[in-house]
């Protein structure tokens, strides 16, 4: 009687126990920070050309209301798809095969591509080109590192959509 009383009384705490890491989740399962990327675009006229002007694709805003904040909280399809972005990204500078790097470009050219296409961006002819951009804390002081990691070669972006 006594082991139904106390499991009585610890059941609830028992379950508040389990459902707290997923309501209030801890960050210590991350091994280390490490360099946060940024996909770059650029596009060209020709496939011959030299990119000059990159912009950086779907850049985070400085300042976010609590209104947005809020509504962000319960529904944000794009930011999910903006992860997906990162790891495809991180993917593609990490040691990986062939057909991954393959897979992981092709769908970051087809996301920006679509886009471009949506947003009406983009010349019929042009060409998409991506670069990877790494951010990072310098070693020194407090200032902000950027390195490029990878840079496509120009595709069209007529075949991509």
């Amino acid at each position: 009687m006594k082991a139904q009383k106390a499991a009585r009384i610890t059941f609830p705490f028992t379950s508040l126990r389990l459902l707290l890491p997923a309501i209030a989740p801890s960050w210590r399962f991350f091994d280390s920070v490490s360099d946060s990327p940024r996909v770059d675009y650029a596009v060209l006229a020709t496939p011959d050309e030299v990119a000059g002007h990159w912009q950086e694709f779907r850049p985070r805003p400085a300042v976010v209301s609590p209104f947005t904040m809020l509504c962000r909280f319960l529904w944000n399809p794009q930011w999910n798809e903006n992860l997906f972005l990162v790891s495809l990204a991180e993917r593609m500078v990490s040691p990986g095969t062939p057909e991954t790097d393959a897979h992981s470009e092709r769908e970051l050219l087809l996301r920006i591509a679509r886009h471009l296409h949506l947003q009406g961006a983009c010349a019929p002819g042009s060409h998409l080109q991506i670069r990877l951009r790494f951010i990072s804390r310098a070693d020194t002081g407090n200032g902000i590192v950027s390195h490029i990691a990878y840079v496509s070669s120009p595709r069209l972006i007529a075949e991509l959509i």
